[in-house]
């Protein structure tokens, strides 16, 4: 070096030797060109951004495009040697190099569009849409590391050029959309990547575009799209997982690009199949590597730069569609996200972040050497030797023990994600092309199964179905690997014979979705808790063939065990809702996938006895208002004729959401009602009230929220959808049938307007209140209870846990007897705490016996214990031997309110 001509800083001094060490280039750069050692002293304390590099841009004349190209050249140059002295004489961190790097490239492609631009229009004038009319950009896409602003310092920059519409320009001299924009291309790759004198900006590769190489250079909007259809391929959709529109800034077109790729990247489903893709890739680049004897390439080969990345981008395919948060694209933060989900341990990710920063620092001190693009570890010792000075070692092979052992991890990580399951050792007989019914039957002996008739029958028809058949060879052998699988699994239940029946009905339903069966052939350790759902509850099964999605949340137990926090999962799900912009149908698909994971996630804590059955009635409760929460706010966002920000509307809950005794499938039993002297009231809140029950009603391929019942809104089926505060005061206080009033016990405001909501609290508690004449109050309800034994006639010897006297509508209309009895004397009585807190209630206060009370209320719990147990098994109608519950303390308390006369009709 013989251009050191100025004093130098002790500390600059120290930076500038270590940058000159571990980089020819810049002891190159600077023989050279001598102006720069006093500009890199002046400059290289502060971090590089793009405000600086745009200042420094500014300084240049550029009044042609070889000025220009000139100028851009003279930048890389700056800010190539200011970021390789901060970074070796270790002031810069890697963000801060990647980030520059990347910024460095968008600027440049900035200006050099921008310049070419003008010139071509000067030529041919504006490239005009031919449907809109309005001008056109080119969108120069940046792909890769580019995208990601994760760029290294010798890096090419993978690009794609499109354009909104086609059309013709409109100059003097018009050609073609098309054709200008070609011609914009060819220019600005010559421009940034054409060798010079004063070198070149970056290399620039097209190869990433639609057809490769043999494809055109540019192309329209709706051309990428057909292409992306049509004949997009699944590396493409790794690739485009980082693309990001770097040139022109802040042009409009780029979101309506952006939507238009993603439903090809990400899949609206859960896409496990991505896995297996990302695995043929993986295979092709590490036989590639292999044949070029490029094992100890830190980028491709074992345990290097891009084994991480396919980590994070394999979980982004998969799960991207439906959360939108993945949709980013700098490798580490997904990391973290990935760790914040549970999809990968807190440790996987601090290991292969810790592998990740290691591996590109080593990849930019490659390339600072010689400003080559390398990722290949050196031969030669001198060399070497500068590598491990530059990471930091005394010397080459304690960095190369550290660098085995990151790539070690990342490996044994990778191999682990992407481990291919072995096959079943006992498929050979349990499942094979020439099934045998009686070998069949004599294996499935052996494993204890009982009916080994039915079940072989179920297999042999399985195996002989047109639908196993037809199913494409990846899925068939997926199903040739699970049934086995399953078969050898559901043995351990006692119930095993019916557990197998419901897991093959449920394998063969998926059997069409290919996404499924990867789950559950990528996921073996699900495959246990599974067989133990579906062998603890029938309808469980039956809700999983409906909704084969929620076969994902069995994969962390961590969250599947955990009771909600409905105030957090509330804030999540308005997240996922602003996701969708205003897109009601997309947000209402995410209310449905919300719905009914939370709904699973509360069975999965109901079939481990984690969840006394009061509490999950609370849990599946909650769940219902907030749903209807967020469907009434969705539906007056959207609704057509509104004179308010807020609804003055309330959505009104009776029976057993009313009474926060929820069950899974429950109906909603609701009523509507409004305060607002709008004149258009009525009709505004009619229409919102029939959007709501039409958007919760709905089916859809995400499935349905609740089936809705409106008839117990005032005059019942024959009744306004909607009523006004007043009008249901009135109707309340002067029509209302017994019956209506004994529903209002169990009535609650659960979502809208809390005033409205106030409002029909005080309603209710003057209705509740009003003294009433006992007789004629026993006489009414005695009627209504005969008028529904009637209804459910039993003239079986079980007992109708239910329905039969001593039942549970026995116990209900003794609670509800008690409120419109006592309640204008005894206030408490008003509470909607539920049956069991108000029969309790009724004892503590002297109305009926306590003893009465605890015993009618633990016949209560034990009865709803028994239909919902009974309900997971698909048994219907619930009944059960006389002698297995005993109702005499509800014979005992009715005759007690009623006398014994009310009890002659069974």
């Amino acid at each position: 070096m013989n251009t050191v001509i100025m004093p130098i800083s002790a500390n600059f001094d120290i930076v500038l030797q270590r940058a000159l060490r571990g980089s020819r280039y810049a002891q190159r750069l600077l023989d050279s060109e001598g102006e720069l050692l006093p500009w890199l002293c002046a400059h290289y304390a502060q971090p590089c951004n793009m405000d600086e590099m745009t200042a420094w841009l500014a300084t240049l004349p550029v009044t042609s495009e070889d000025s220009l190209s000139r100028a851009l050249r003279w930048l890389r140059k700056r800010v190539i040697l200011k970021l390789l002295t901060r970074d070796l004489g270790g002031l810069a961190n890697l963000e801060e190099v990647m980030t520059c790097m990347s910024a460095l490239a968008e600027l440049t492609v900035q200006r050099a569009q921008s310049f070419i631009m003008e010139t071509l229009v000067q030529q041919y004038g504006q490239p005009i849409g031919a449907l809109s009319g309005t001008p056109q950009q080119l969108l120069v896409i940046g792909m890769g590391k580019l995208g990601g602003m994760e760029l290294n310092v010798s890096s090419d920059i993978d690009l794609i050029f499109v354009y909104p519409e086609d059309g013709n320009s409109n100059g003097s001299r018009s050609i073609s959309n098309h054709d200008f924009f070609t011609r914009l291309g060819r220019r600005l790759i010559s421009l940034i990547s054409e060798l010079t004198q004063e070198g070149y900006v970056f290399r620039v590769d097209m190869r990433l575009r639609p057809y490769g190489d043999s494809g055109p250079l540019v192309m329209s909007f709706a051309a990428v799209e057909e292409y992306l259809v049509e004949q997009g391929r699944e590396w493409e959709r790794y690739a485009w997982i980082k693309a990001r529109v770097i040139s022109p800034a802040d042009y409009p077109a780029t979101q309506e690009l952006m939507q238009l790729v993603q439903p090809f990247i990400f899949r609206k489903y859960l896409d496990f199949g991505a896995f297996e893709s990302m695995r043929k890739l993986h295979v092709q680049i590490s036989h590639e590597v292999q044949r070029r004897d490029r094992i100890d390439n830190i980028k491709l080969g074992p345990g290097g730069i891009r084994e991480i990345e396919f980590i994070a981008q394999v979980f982004q395919l998969i799960r991207g569609g439906r959360d939108a948060s993945l949709r980013i694209r700098p490798t580490l933060q997904v990391l973290q996200l990935l760790r914040d989900n549970g999809q990968l341990t807190a440790d996987t990710v601090i290991e292969l972040s810790a592998a990740y920063v290691f591996l590109r620092n080593l990849e930019h001190r490659l390339q600072y050497l010689d400003d080559q693009q390398t990722h290949d570890l050196p031969k030669n010792i001198i060399d070497q030797a500068l590598l491990a000075e530059g990471m930091g070692y005394p010397e080459y092979g304690a960095m190369l023990k550290q660098l085995n052992h990151h790539r070690s991890l990342v490996s044994g990580q990778f191999a682990q994600i992407f481990s291919t399951q072995k096959d079943n050792a006992i498929a050979s007989t349990l499942w094979h092309e020439n099934l045998n019914a009686d070998e069949l039957q004599n294996d499935l002996g052996k494993l204890g199964y009982v009916d080994t008739m039915t079940l072989a029958e179920r297999l042999l028809h399985i195996r002989d179905s047109g639908r196993y058949r037809q199913l494409p060879d990846s899925s068939r052998q997926r199903m040739d690997k699970l049934i086995p699988q399953f078969i050898t699994l559901c043995a351990v239940p006692s119930n095993r014979d019916q557990t197998l029946l419901r897991i093959l009905n449920l394998l063969e339903s998926i059997s069409r979705r290919a996404s499924y069966l990867a789950f559950l052939a990528e996921y073996p350790k699900v495959l246990p808790r599974l067989i133990g759902l579906a062998s603890a509850s029938e309808w469980a099964c039956e809700y999983l063939i409906k909704h084969p999605i929620l076969l994902d949340e069995l994969l962390d137990t961590r969250e599947i065990y955990q009771a909600p926090n409905w105030i957090a999962l509330d804030a999540e799900l308005l997240t996922q809702l602003d996701q969708c912009n205003t897109d009601t149908e997309r947000q209402m698909d995410v209310l449905r996938q919300f719905q009914h994971a939370q709904t699973f996630h509360l069975l999965a804590m109901d079939l481990q006895g984690l969840l006394p059955l009061e509490t999950l009635s609370d849990h599946l409760s909650n769940l219902a208002d907030l749903i209807l929460q967020h469907v009434l706010q969705l539906c007056w966002r959207d609704a057509r004729k509104k004179h308010q920000q807020q609804a003055q509307f309330a959505i009104i809950a009776y029976g057993k959401l009313g009474g926060r005794e929820l069950g899974y499938s429950a109906d909603l039993d609701l009523i509507f009602l409004y305060d607002d002297q709008h004149s258009d009231a009525a009709e505004i809140y009619a229409r919102l009230a029939q959007r709501i029950n039409t958007l919760l009603s709905s089916y859809t391929s995400a499935g349905r929220l609740y089936e809705i019942d409106l008839r117990l809104r005032p005059n019942g089926a024959s009744g306004l959808l909607v009523s006004s505060i007043p009008a249901f005061a009135e109707y309340q206080q002067q029509h209302a049938w017994v019956w209506e009033h004994q529903a209002l016990t169990r009535a609650r405001f659960c979502a809208g307007d809390e005033q409205v909501g106030k409002q029909f609290e005080i309603i209710r508690n003057n209705v509740l209140r009003k003294p009433r004449d006992l007789n004629v109050l026993r006489q009414e309800i005695v009627a209504m209870r005969q008028k529904m034994l009637d209804t459910h006639p039993n003239d079986s010897d079980l007992f109708d846990i239910k329905h039969d006297r001593g039942g549970m509508v026995d116990i209900e209309f003794i609670v509800q007897f008690l409120v419109l009895a006592y309640a204008h004397a005894e206030p408490k009585l008003t509470a909607n705490s539920g049956n069991l807190a108000l029969l309790m209630l009724a004892g503590e206060l002297g109305l009926i016996k306590v003893e009465l009370a605890e015993a009618a209320s633990n016949c209560y719990r034990t009865l709803r214990a028994l239909q919902h147990k009974m309900r997971l098994n698909n048994q219907s109608p619930y009944r059960i031997d006389r002698k297995e519950i005993d109702t005499a303390s509800v014979i005992t308390l009715w005759e007690a309110l009623w006398g014994p006369h009310c009890q002659e009709k069974k």
